[in-house]
């Protein structure tokens, strides 16, 4: 019988290494298929906590992290060939804007309590990397989740529930106090994880490991 696990991943929907990641995982799975019975869950990890609500320009922000545009442009190739091996074609260049993430992942929490945080985790990543939409734009956000089947009135009230959005700052900050400082994090059980986008044959043996344990 294959064993449960609770799998719980923080990223952002900005990082592509966390896209990366996500096929990464998929695949793992695939290898551990009949062994284990992963459920995946999303937490919220901004890489840019202190990103205006609007976003800035990518060359602009891209250029104050880098230090020069041919730097970033250095990493943005060897990123887009590793995804070019997962199957994902990058649009770096065509990205325009770097946005604020956090009304993102409070929809990828109101998806997940509606059974569809798997499609819209999936749409916010190719949103941003594959067709370079701003996705701290609200009707970004919200054409995002109708086409996953979440209703627009129930993201607007997500998004004015102060309470709400205090938990889910309330997780991050849970995150960043346990040690975690970047990611993909890959949690197994909130026994054990595994940072990084991994190699699906080294993620499949933790994954492993961690269902292994009591």
């Amino acid at each position: 019988m294959a064993k449960p696990l609770l799998i719980e991943v923080a990223s952002d929907v900005i990082c592509p290494w966390c896209y990366i990641g996500k096929r990464r995982l998929e695949k793992a799975l695939a290898l551990l298929c009949g062994e284990i019975a992963a459920r995946v869950a999303w937490l919220p990890f901004q890489l840019n906590p202190g990103m205006p609500k609007e976003g800035m320009p990518r060359a602009e922000y891209r250029r104050a992290k880098f230090g020069t545009l041919e730097r970033s442009q250095g990493l943005d190739a060897r990123v887009a060939t590793e995804a070019r091996g997962e199957g994902l074609e990058f649009a770096l260049e065509r990205i325009e804007r770097t946005p604020n993430t956090f009304r993102a992942h409070q929809l990828i929490e109101l998806a997940q309590e509606r059974g569809a945080g798997e499609a819209v985790v999936e749409a916010l990543f190719r949103a941003y990397f594959v067709e370079s939409r701003d996705t701290s734009d609200d009707g970004v956000l919200a054409a995002i989740a109708a086409a996953c089947d979440v209703p627009r009135a129930e993201l607007e009230a997500r998004w004015a529930d102060a309470p709400a959005a205090q938990r889910l700052a309330g997780t991050e900050e849970w995150l960043r106090e346990i040690g975690i400082g970047g990611v993909p994090t890959f949690i197994f059980n909130r026994k054990s994880g595994i940072s990084g986008a991994q190699p699906p044959e080294s993620l499949a043996a933790a994954i492993r490991d961690a269902g292994a344990k009591p």
